[in-house]
């Protein structure tokens, strides 16, 4: 069973309370009793139980792994939130189980603003929802989720070396995400609101080098866009 924690590497550790409660209470899990933990940060550690209290488990690191191989792509999924928090918390779940980096959520000029006015992602929530399907999936490195950003500074702020895609349903020239985007890159993926980005948006991304693409032919909701982006990506690179 992955635990999941986060500190200082050394050889005798704490568990927070809630992964205290979980191997003590749940797993039922006593002293001597093995089990495996994860940092988040590319390393797997088996440790030993050395005393099972519910509330701060103590274990002791028996051994080491680091991840096998650093993945030569990066997914880095930016998205405007929908009011049904739900679907967004499901969208990040299954992101994480798939394989994604990085995820913004991004204030357009078509996102709610009588629903997010004085609103604020709750980052607590959707990180513990990443670290879950962190553990689910079997994966090492946890991913980097930022809370609204603007849109003028989210373009603003983006490293050069990226490729820059934005998926919107404009009539244009655009190409399919999986002919469009190429293997072994670091990407950036926009997915726009329910309405899609504005005309005005989509120049905007184009000026700072952000390339067409299409998920298909279905018109799909904002949540369902970004897992399809975010799986399409992690195929062209399997």
């Amino acid at each position: 069973m992955h635990l999941f924690y986060e500190p200082d590497i050394q050889q005798r550790l704490f568990l927070s309370e809630e992964e205290s409660r979980h191997a003590v209470k749940v797993l039922r899990l006593s002293t001597g009793d093995t089990l495996k933990i994860v940092d988040g940060k590319g390393f797997r550690y088996e440790a030993e139980i050395v005393d099972p209290n519910p509330k701060r488990c103590s274990v002791r690191i028996r051994s080491v792994e680091q991840e096998a191989t650093a993945r030569s792509f990066s997914i880095h999924l930016a998205i405007a939130p929908t009011k049904d928090l739900d679907r967004i918390e499901w969208m990040l779940e299954k992101c994480v189980e798939v394989g994604v980096d990085r995820v913004s959520f991004i204030r357009t000029r078509r996102t709610d603003e009588r629903y997010w006015k004085g609103k604020s992602i709750h980052l607590d929530r959707l990180e513990k929802i990443a670290v879950s399907a962190l553990k689910q999936s079997l994966k090492l490195t946890m991913p980097l989720v930022e809370g609204l950003i603007p849109w003028d500074a989210f373009l603003e702020n983006l490293p050069a070396n990226r490729q820059k895609l934005i998926a919107h349903l404009e009539n244009e020239d655009r190409q399919l995400l999986k002919h469009r985007a190429t293997p072994g890159g670091s990407y950036v993926i926009l997915i726009g609101p329910e309405g899609d980005f504005t005309t005005q948006e989509i120049a905007e991304a184009k000026e700072k080098g952000f390339l067409a693409v299409s998920l298909g032919e279905s018109r799909l909701r904002t949540e369902t866009a970004g897992l399809i982006a975010v799986h399409t990506l992690d195929l062209l690179n399997q």
